[in-house]
């Protein structure tokens, strides 16, 4: 007889537990397993999504006084926020790809922004500001790999009409496209104040 807690015996109970689960039932019908089967898989996936959706707006994401009093409040001052055409950019418009694949993998690594929040990491105006860069660049770098998902939630370079830009806006985003380029190489700071970057600092001390 296996010892508790011993190799065999784990591989004994998972023996156990995997003939329970493929023997046929001998009390239901095929018909109603099936049946029963498909209706809890469709309660399971639409009640997934339907919190999936949840975590994909605005409001849960400003429901931390973080995001609220600090990032929220900078994209408020910004034309993402309110313009001319009334079109406005959410939190998910900006931070979460629309494809399933790519969102899936977003919320997964926001499980990492729970554990902070937890922590208290930046739940002070101050705290955030010290680790503004970091997360800046965490966001940049996110961006730069994924060729800026996020913004293609809205913005296509097919849908462009460079005869409505100005001459230099033509030219740099021209030069852009030729180089390579994806839309946070060039457009840091749109939506949330940029960080002071460590050289800035030490200009201003020497300025003192």
């Amino acid at each position: 007889m296996s010892a508790p807690g011993s190799p065999e015996s784990r591989s004994s109970l998972i023996m156990r537990i995997w003939t329970f689960l493929t023997r046929p039932s001998s009390r239901f019908s095929l018909a109603t397993l099936l049946i029963v089967g498909g209706i809890g898989g469709v309660l399971f996936w639409g009640g997934f999504n339907w919190g999936l959706e949840l975590t994909n707006t605005e409001a849960f994401c400003i429901s931390c006084h973080e995001m609220r009093d600090n990032p929220y409040k900078e994209l408020q001052e910004t034309i993402h926020f309110k313009n001319r055409s009334g079109v406005r950019a959410t939190c998910p418009d900006c931070h979460v790809p629309h494809e399933w694949f790519y969102k899936i993998r977003r919320k997964i690594q926001a499980s990492n922004e729970v554990l902070h929040k937890i922590l208290g990491t930046i739940d002070t105006p101050e705290k955030y500001e010290q680790h503004r860069l970091e997360l800046a660049q965490h966001v940049w770098a996110t961006m730069k790999e994924n060729n800026s998902h996020e913004c293609r939630n809205c913005h296509s370079a097919g849908s462009m009409d460079p005869h409505k830009q100005t001459e230099a806006a033509q030219k740099v985003m021209a030069e852009g496209f030729k180089a390579g380029l994806t839309c946070i190489d060039c457009h840091k700071g749109i939506a949330h104040h940029l960080p002071k970057f460590p050289d800035e600092d030490e200009d201003e001390s020497k300025k003192k």
